[in-house]
């Protein structure tokens, strides 16, 4: 009876398996591609596949390279609670030298990022790809720990539950470091249109 009950649930299981293994990423897997979006000193621009979002960000500094970093990023197909992407677009340029603070406008979530490096001040100009799904909104939003925890060092940040979305980051500039901490703006989504400003 038991091996019955077994062999009729298995196919169910997997099904099961197979409709939510895509939100999930390996942590593995993630790590061991080197695989970067740029090399030093070089201007970037990523972009998610259609329908896919920013989950995970990964960097490595070099002083001797220009105090820049190496960037790699991982994307996740959206689910269908989110609705149907309406449209995309590149918010404002974030100055290289300073410090700042930027939500995707129109209730977007971050599906990409744009980046050019500047030898003069050793920084770079950040700009956020931005997607907004039918008239979802955001709640329950908190801002990340620093990353990295301390400047010059590695940078990995991955969400690990498909139900929150980066919005966006804050981020502060050391003039004696040359490097950036981020603070990445994750949120929750509703999963039924709703009434929206720039939230």
């Amino acid at each position: 009876m038991d091996l019955i009950l077994l062999c009729m649930s298995l196919p169910l299981f997997t099904v099961a398996w197979g409709q939510y293994g895509n939100f999930y990423h390996s942590y593995d897997d993630y790590r061991a591609n080197d695989d970067w979006v740029n090399v030093y000193r070089q201007g970037f621009n990523f972009q998610c596949p259609h329908g896919q979002v920013i989950v995970a960000v990964r960097s490595m500094f070099s002083k001797k390279e220009g105090s820049d970093r190496l960037w790699n990023y991982a994307c996740m197909p959206t689910p269908d609670t989110l609705g149907e992407l309406t449209e995309c677009w590149w918010e404002e340029i974030n100055r290289a030298g300073l410090q700042w603070y930027q939500t995707c406008s129109n209730n977007g979530l971050v599906a990409g990022f744009q980046s050019q490096y500047f030898p003069s001040v050793l920084d770079r100009e950040w700009q956020f790809y931005c997607c907004r799904y039918s008239r979802r909104c955001p709640y329950s939003c908190w801002m990340t720990s620093e990353h990295p925890e301390h400047y010059g060092e590695d940078m990995d940040m991955m969400l690990y539950t498909y139900d929150h979305y980066i919005r966006g980051a804050t981020t502060t500039f050391s003039g004696v470091e040359r490097d950036r901490q981020w603070k990445f703006i994750v949120c929750r989504m509703t999963n039924f249109d709703c009434q929206f400003q720039n939230a």
